[in-house]
């Protein structure tokens, strides 16, 4: 066997903390499927959806193309085939599956999948045990790549269980009510601030290099946007007035049908209802608003007499308020900004086709920032930048507002 050779051999301490790293996150994997029939996990329900079968797949096929084939001498892939059915978007790897689908694969079966993350994790912990530094850090690469698909596989499998009348559960509603206080706007000072990451934890490469940037002076919101907030932007026609909507977005609400947000049902005189992972139930009026597209954010964002922060704005805001001066920071939902997802001063994508992972998105998509309750534990920070198409809604987006300082 032969791991990376460049960088020194981790020590004792670092292999087995890399070993238990690899572990938790691959077992959270298993553990957020393990709910889910074998029927379940190959449904594609959109095009931007992914069956939770493929997920786990490819999340597995990562380690196995970045890290076993080319740097295990007597590796033996699990199925040749594999390296075709479950490429995402690596062009630099070979050709792909198309994408819209990835519900079509009926085989190979679950069952399958499971003996392939189990093939390729008994070679991952050989190559951990002569892991060089530089393959200690794609290895932890791979298992935040891991997280966001497991947040991703919740995403999914919402909308694929919504698709069905029958409201079925995934698992237990993690519902806990939501604050009451009303919405205070704090003030947040300006200057030419720090941006980005900066440091030896791990971050993604689009979250660097640090840099400064100037903000102006403002406001921002110390809570996200609450249904209650949300069904009065719909009872003032919000979703029918096109001087509050961005071009784009009027021609989304039209041609979509847009009433309220994704996942939202008008009962009638039963009053509103959601759908969640625990199945359907009464909409909590003080519950913050999720699943909206950066359109419908900017649009009430509009209709509230505010406006979107700048993930510049944000970022500064969080890092430099004291604690607990911002509630739902990372751990309700992500939230929408007014910034397109680019480049900072001075990035570069690495060399290869890990350079694909992050560089080449940076055209046609928003950024959010903070974090959801859905989000693997231990993957948020304040430089974290998540992006998604305008339009989209299916992720976990809420809104927090800001102002200017008059």
């Amino acid at each position: 066997m032969t791991a990376l050779a460049t960088g020194p051999t981790l020590d004792a301490a670092e292999r087995v903390a890399l070993h238990d790293h690899y572990r938790r996150v691959r077992r959270h994997s298993d553990h957020l499927a393990s709910p889910l029939s074998a029927e379940d996990q190959v449904v594609q329900s959109m095009a931007d959806v992914s069956p939770t079968k493929w997920h786990r797949a490819h999340t597995t096929w990562f380690f196995e193309t970045f890290l076993l084939t080319p740097n295990v001498e007597r590796y033996a892939p699990f199925d040749p085939a594999f390296a075709y059915l479950f490429n995402s978007y690596y062009e630099a790897v070979g050709p792909r599956h198309p994408r819209p689908q990835r519900g079509l694969l009926s085989r190979p079966s679950v069952a399958e999948i499971g003996r392939y993350r189990a093939h390729v994790d008994d070679a991952m912990h050989d190559l951990i045990d002569e892991c060089s530094t530089d393959a200690a850090a794609l290895v932890v690469l791979g298992l935040h790549h891991e997280q966001q698909h497991q947040e991703l596989l919740l995403m999914d499998i919402k909308h694929v269980l919504h698709c069905n009348p029958t409201d079925p559960v995934y698992a237990v509603d993690p519902h806990t009510p939501g604050l009451t206080q009303p919405v205070r706007f704090v003030d947040v000072h300006g200057g030419n601030v720090d941006i980005g990451h900066d440091g030896p934890e791990f971050a993604f490469d689009n979250e660097g290099p640090r840099h400064v940037t100037h903000v102006e002076a403002m406001r921002i919101a110390d809570r996200l946007v609450c249904a209650r907030e949300w069904l009065e932007f719909i009872a003032d026609d919000g979703y029918r007035r096109p001087e509050l909507w961005l071009s784009d977005g009027w021609h989304a609400v039209q041609e979509q049908g847009w009433e309220a947000p994704l996942y939202w049902r008008n009962d009638g005189a039963d009053g509103w209802s959601i759908f969640t992972l625990g199945g359907r139930r009464a909409l909590d009026p003080n519950e913050p608003v999720v699943h909206v597209s950066h359109y419908e954010a900017d649009a009430y964002a509009r209709w509230r007499d505010a406006r979107l922060p700048t993930e510049f704005e944000w970022e500064h805001a969080a890092a430099c308020l004291p604690s607990g001066a911002l509630h739902e920071v990372d751990d309700v939902a992500w939230q929408w900004t007014s910034s397109a997802y680019l480049p900072y001063p001075r990035f570069r994508p690495a060399p290869g086709a890990v350079g694909e992972y992050n560089g080449k998105f940076m055209s046609g998509q928003m950024t959010l920032r903070g974090g959801a309750y859905e989000t693997s534990p231990g993957h948020t920070r304040v430089t974290y930048r998540n992006f998604f198409p305008p339009a989209s809604r299916w992720m976990f987006g809420g809104v927090r507002l800001a102002k200017d300082v008059e």
